[in-house]
């Protein structure tokens, strides 16, 4: 058999491999946009088919109801400031963990944190809720530190694992220019650091957006506080099984993901030569 037979064989069964998991993915996309510009009339007799028009009433139905705007503010909120705090606070905790693992302190305190991986979540719910809710945090703010005491860990780990890389000579060069630590860290460290925390925002964000469990038990005392998991939790109950209106629900709540997504993931591989140039 020729090479070039090899190869176009070798693409098929890569192709037939990968089909399976490319119809798990896109099936259920495609079920969701068909259904949400569909009718209920139409979603019922043909429920597979693409739609014979856009129907737009659902996303109308939606958007004019149950103070979705809201849900929207308060998801985006507590995702902003989760995400905002985590790469201030995460980097320069990585940095003096990274740089100093020969001392005892900082050796442990990375051993430390890296239990956190490994403690389900299940187990810590319980004493979770008493504590919030004796520190009486059972609220926004509440939440907004349990997703920082989540996320904070893995985040420590990837960057700790990332500056591994990262030269110490341009520290010592930078230093011998007369920069301090800070003005170093903020001027050699953290452009190079640009792909470990685009992909940092991005594992997170898509955490923090889609979550259900903590939102369900933290924010269960009052609806003005709702993320959009909750919104849609309770709303196939609320509209009486209206699956047009929940699915197109579900792909309002979709898009603002996919747009962080499409803008910050480029920076993954473009970030690395353009954090390199800057150093």
């Amino acid at each position: 058999m020729s090479r070039s037979r090899k190869k176009l064989l070798h693409t098929l069964l890569l192709w037939l491999a990968l089909l399976p998991g490319l119809v798990l993915i896109a099936f259920p996309l495609y079920i969701t946009v068909v259904t949400a510009f569909k009718t209920p009339q139409e979603s019922a007799f043909h429920f597979f088919a693409p739609p014979t028009s856009f129907y737009l009433e659902n996303f109308q139905a939606v958007l004019s109801k149950n103070d979705f705007f809201t849900y929207i503010w308060n998801t985006v909120s507590i995702l902003v400031v989760v995400i905002l705090v985590e790469i201030i606070i995460t980097p320069i905790a990585a940095y003096a963990i990274q740089r100093n693992q020969n001392k005892r302190y900082f050796a442990f305190l990375y051993a430390f944190i890296v239990c956190g991986l490994f403690v389900p979540f299940q187990v810590r719910m319980i004493s979770l809720v008493q504590i919030m809710s004796s520190l009486n945090l059972m609220s926004k703010l509440g939440l907004v530190f349990l997703y920082l005491a989540a996320t904070a860990p893995p985040a420590i780990f990837l960057i700790v694992a990332y500056m591994k890389s990262i030269p110490t000579e341009m520290e010592e060069a930078a230093i011998i220019d007369g920069c301090g630590p800070i003005r170093t860290y903020f001027s050699v460290i953290f452009p190079l650091l640009k792909p470990i925390l685009a992909t940092v925002i991005i594992k997170d964000s898509l955490f923090v957006w889609n979550d259900f469990q903590l939102p369900l038990i933290i924010l269960n005392k009052s609806r003005a506080s709702w993320t959009l998991q909750l919104f849609q939790y309770n709303f196939k109950a609320e509209y009486g099984f209206d699956y047009n209106l929940a699915f197109a629900s579900f792909l309002l709540t979709m898009l603002p993901i996919l747009l962080l997504y499409m803008l910050i993931q480029k920076h993954i591989v473009a970030g690395l030569s353009a954090g390199a140039v800057k150093g």
